[in-house]
């Protein structure tokens, strides 16, 4: 009985042998080889791994994602797979592991292994695992990314952005500094100065909305403990301006920005003619107004007066009625 069962194993593992699949990929030009390895209960354990030449180039910009392809044509399953993402030796740093699935285990719940610059930035697909998607995505790309990948081989590349590099390069500038030299009611003469800087800096003024300004130009000056850089603007309107620094060998960048305020003769000017206009006003309508009330008075102690007129001869006449009645009223 344990014979046949013998026999029965060795059967079936040299059928397993047998069954080595090439599996294409659309595009790529060659083939991904399924490795079936048997355990003594006879649980498949699908291995997945490609090697070789390059077979494709991914250019992204730095700090943006980039997404590694790699997915069976068969769509089969590879919950149950084995899958290692790794960098390539390059330049001063040996190969590096980004990424291991191994039938649900891997980096980011626990497994141990990961090369220290990947940690916490590299992710699968696990909804794609059961169409056999063994993609991964590396966020937040970094110029130290730029390289071949394996599995499949992925040549990528980080291109670099202007960003501030202060405290990662050692040659990045720190932020310049600015002075008010010269102030008026219509002009401020502002300095931007860099010292010490190398590789040499760009200078470059701007406003709020980040236009580039006219200004005087970059002035060097050479001391026995640094050397300086200056750039010079005068500005006429209120605003906050920004002293930008590029050193564009190293990518990088930085700014300092002051806030301008001019008071200003026009507002002033406008504010007192307001005031004047409404006292102006003002006055005008209190004279109107008292000249209406002295006219309503004056007119009002005419009336009264010809009243008080009128009222003896209305009791001569009166009288004159009660003498041609009576025969006696005296009208004195």
């Amino acid at each position: 009985m344990r014979e046949e069962e013998g026999e029965l194993n060795e059967r079936r593992a040299v059928e397993g042998r047998d069954s080595l699949a090439r599996v294409n990929l659309p595009g790529l030009g060659f083939a991904a080889r399924q490795v079936f390895a048997f355990s003594l209960g006879l649980q498949l354990t699908l291995q997945v791994c490609v090697s070789g030449h390059t077979h494709g180039r991914l250019v992204v910009k730095e700090g943006s994602d980039a997404v590694l392809l790699f997915s069976l044509e068969n769509k089969q399953s590879i919950e149950a797979a084995l899958f290692d993402w790794r960098k390539a030796a390059h330049k001063n740093t040996g190969r590096q592991e980004v990424f291991l699935y191994n039938a649900g285990s891997q980096y980011n719940n626990g497994r141990s292994g990961q090369s220290e610059r990947f940690k916490g930035r590299v992710s699968h697909f696990p909804e794609e695992l059961k169409n056999g998607n063994a993609s991964i995505i590396i966020k937040n790309t970094e110029i130290g990314d730029t390289g071949n990948y394996t599995c499949i081989n992925t040549e990528l590349v980080v291109e670099p952005i202007l960003r501030d590099r202060s405290g990662k390069n050692k040659a990045a500038t720190p932020k310049p500094r600015i002075r008010t030299l010269d102030a008026t009611d219509d002009r401020v003469l502002l300095q931007c100065e860099v010292r010490g800087a190398s590789p040499k800096p760009r200078l470059q003024w701007q406003d709020s909305a980040g236009n580039k300004l006219p200004a005087e130009e970059p002035q060097v000056s050479y001391r026995e403990d640094h050397d300086s850089i200056t750039l010079n603007i005068n500005v006429t309107k209120s605003d906050r301006y920004r002293c930008v620094i590029t050193q564009d060998e190293i990518h990088h960048q930085t700014h300092e920005e002051t806030l301008v305020h001019f008071s200003g003769k026009v507002c002033e000017d406008s504010s007192r003619k307001v005031a004047f206009e409404w006292l102006f006003g003002s006055f005008v309508f209190g004279v109107i107004f008292l000249a209406t009330v002295l006219a309503l008075l004056t007119a009002a102690n005419r009336i009264k007066i010809l009243h008080n007129k009128g009222s003896p001869l209305q009791d001569i006449g009166l009288c004159k009625n009660r003498l041609s009645e009576q025969g006696n009223c005296s009208c004195e």
